[in-house]
């Protein structure tokens, strides 16, 4: 008999959460250890082949099988794509061009590169109005701006929706909410606008803190591996707002922003990311030859 009690899929749920989580610091990490033993030049060589490394995955996502495996194809291609193509990109355009990093009591609390993306904003602006418009959504802030906008009339303004490519889903998921994140905190890091100490900025970490809580009890009702993976994308990235903001104020040591200090802590980050990633390759490897197996035996 039903008891109506959904069933929680805690281990899948906390092995997506790490993998996602590792991710954060290990690419921060990158970065600044790029910055650190490469030239300026082959820097930005290899920034951008990392970045079209990053395209080259997620597109070669489109055509695996697999749902399991296309999300992590656009995980780890958006993961490369964003780190290569945007952040090197702004860091290289604000470096040709002279941009100061914000200092305060002598220590750089915002690099140049992020100055600027708040520039970025009607962009960002820009996709949103596809995805409000054009796109019918699980995501619950779209879902949500949706309705107020659309009210009844949601099924005929988004009627149909864009042709569905899972590794492309994820590597825009991934991209969207760190680019609004990103231009969130910027925005709210701002003195011209509010401030590192303002009670919206505050608000903003503790609202996200409380989203990443509500998102992460529905990613324990998510049973496949890929739509766990592409919640925990949502889960993580929501959470690191108020880590962002909790380091700003200097609560806690970024030690991503220092990895060579802290090899011992990076290198465990790294291993258990490596373990879970290969775990979970060879997760969607088996089920999708179980399910092979299955069709084969049915035809017969």
């Amino acid at each position: 008999m039903a008891t109506g009690v959904q069933e929680r899929y805690w281990w899948k749920s906390i092995a997506s959460f790490l993998l996602v989580l590792f991710m954060m610091p290990l690419g921060h990490a990158l970065m600044i250890l790029m910055e650190h033993w490469l030239h300026p030049t082959a820097l930005h060589y290899a920034a951008f082949a990392m970045g079209a490394v990053g395209v080259l995955m997620v597109v070669i996502g489109v055509f695996v099988k697999g749902d399991t495996k296309q999300t992590l194809w656009g995980l780890f291609g958006g993961l490369l794509f964003w780190t290569g193509w945007v952040e090197f990109l702004f860091m290289y355009y604000a470096n040709r061009f002279g941009v100061q990093p914000l200092i305060v009591d002598g220590e750089v609390v915002t690099r140049p590169e992020y100055l600027i993306l708040p520039a970025s904003f009607g962009f960002w602006a820009m996709f949103m109005l596809l995805y409000l418009f054009c796109v019918p959504t699980g995501c619950n802030f779209i879902n949500w701006w949706q309705k107020v906008l659309f009210r009844g009339r949601k099924s005929e303004i988004v009627a149909r929706p864009m042709t569905r490519h899972t590794s492309i889903v994820t590597f825009m998921q991934l991209n969207m909410m760190m680019w609004t994140c990103y231009l969130a905190l910027m925005f709210c890091y701002d003195d011209h606008f509010l401030g590192d100490h303002h009670p919206v900025t505050i608000l903003l970490g503790i609202g996200c803190l409380i989203g990443a809580i509500f998102i992460f009890r529905r990613q324990l009702r998510q049973r496949e591996w890929g739509a766990n993976i592409r919640t925990a994308i949502a889960t993580v990235i929501i959470l690191w707002v108020p880590v962002e903001i909790m380091g700003r104020l200097n609560i806690f040591s970024e030690i991503w922003v220092v990895p060579q200090e802290h090899k011992t802590v990076m290198f465990t980050l790294l291993g258990i990311f490596v373990v879970l990633a290969i775990y979970l390759w060879v997760m969607a490897y088996r089920k999708r030859r179980n399910r092979n197996a299955a069709e084969g035996g049915t035809r017969q």
